[in-house]
């Protein structure tokens, strides 16, 4: 007897069970358009130095856009590149300390990038534990052995690397996105040259904020330009603009160029993109001051919070991650918060890989002293039962 042929409405069905299991557990996301102007007083979004919308920043974008046109038109090795790519990776590459930068169109794809034309099926992938999804991923479309080892821990990564022979390389964030800490690059790089390893860091949360004049923290570590170092990055936080770029010695650069998939099957970076990303890399270099005060704010929102009870990570840069007693509290209380008029993030399982909800702050270097007292007396009037000791 013939089976009754299925009924096309049932082919996406479990996506129902699984939406009502994230509603009990939850973890459900939405969308939420925001307007070009908002009330809200802004601790969400990752405009550490206030740049994305300066004067500089938006006239680069324009400028950009009017001469080289709203699209790449192709990708970087056919139409993609311009005039104004090349300088963008030179000024990057100078700024930061190392020999050779290329852009791409998202710091995602950046590391996409570094991770799998750096390795191959027979080599080793270690990485710390805090890192951030575009380096898992980049792990595992490497299709190399990868070896997760716990956050910020040198002694293991050595153990990971030393029963290993042959191409590897050990890939962590410089500050991490969840909790703000850095990474103890000195000690992974020491690590790597004991067995002959490469260092890839995503500075993705350092570059203008960590480092003499935000140059990076990998210039904070006395390690860029170093030839076994490889850094990636976004142009989307500190630069105020979008995409990302890898930098390291000349050599890497030219192979990225030929063999990172993300880089040579993607349309190239928009010419306003460009622009203001430059833009703001000169006026970051002409006003290095931004970058200290970017970490001081952060250091004010840590330290009042704290002294109130909340349970807060200590920033090494300008992330400031507050815990909440569970995910359905941390999702309400960002409501609250934004009720109030205070914008904040909401980190919960999965993006968390210690599994410990949070609100996520993000220490903006043009906040007032006014807007810093405003948004602490607001988390402290919406906070939870449990969040303080």
């Amino acid at each position: 007897m013939p089976q009754d042929t299925p009924d096309p409405a049932d082919v996406f069905a479990w996506t129902d069970d699984a939406e009502r299991a994230r509603e009990r557990a939850g973890l459900v996301r939405t969308l939420r358009p925001r307007p070009a102007s908002s009330p809200l007083l802004d601790l969400a979004g990752n405009d550490y130095l206030g740049l994305t919308r300066h004067p500089e920043t938006v006239a680069g974008a324009r400028a950009a856009a009017e001469r080289w046109g709203a699209g790449a038109t192709g990708s970087r090795l056919v139409t993609g590149t311009t005039e104004l790519h090349a300088e963008l990776e030179r000024e990057l590459a100078a700024f930061c300390g190392f020999e050779a930068a290329l852009v791409l169109s998202s710091g995602y794809a950046a590391n996409l990038a570094a991770v799998t034309a750096l390795t191959d099926r027979e080599s080793l992938v270690v990485s710390d534990a805090g890192n951030h999804a575009s380096i898992v991923d980049g792990c595992r479309l490497s299709r190399a052995r990868t070896e997760v080892v716990p956050h910020a821990d040198p002694d293991t990564a050595r153990k990971a690397l030393a029963g290993h022979t042959g191409r590897a390389l050990l890939v962590s964030d410089s500050v991490f996105s969840v909790d703000g800490d850095a990474a103890p690059l000195a000690a992974y790089a020491a690590v790597c040259r004991e067995f002959g390893a490469a260092l890839v860091v995503d500075d993705a949360h350092g570059l203008g904020v960590v480092g003499e004049g935000g140059r990076g923290a990998l210039h904070a570590a006395g390690l860029a330009g170093a030839p076994d170092v490889v850094a990636t990055l976004t142009l989307s936080k500190s630069l105020g603009s979008q995409g990302g770029a890898v930098l390291g010695p000349a050599r890497v650069i030219r192979h990225l160029i030929n063999t990172a998939r993300t880089f040579i099957f993607d349309t190239g970076l928009a010419p306003a993109a460009a622009g203001a990303a430059l833009a703001s890399l000169r006026l970051l270099q002409r006003e290095p001051e931004r970058a200290a005060r970017a970490r001081e704010v952060a250091e004010r929102l840590y330290g009042r919070l704290t002294a109130s009870g909340l349970t807060a990570a200590r920033p090494d840069a300008a992330v400031v991650s507050v815990r909440a007693p569970s995910a359905a509290a941390a999702l309400r209380w960002a409501a609250d918060c934004r009720e109030a008029g205070l914008s904040v993030g909401c980190f919960r399982p999965p993006s968390v890989p210690d599994g410990i909800s949070r609100l996520r702050l993000t220490a903006r270097g043009d906040l007032t002293g006014e807007e810093i007292t405003r948004a602490v007396d607001t988390i402290l009037a919406t906070a939870p039962a449990g969040a303080t000791d």
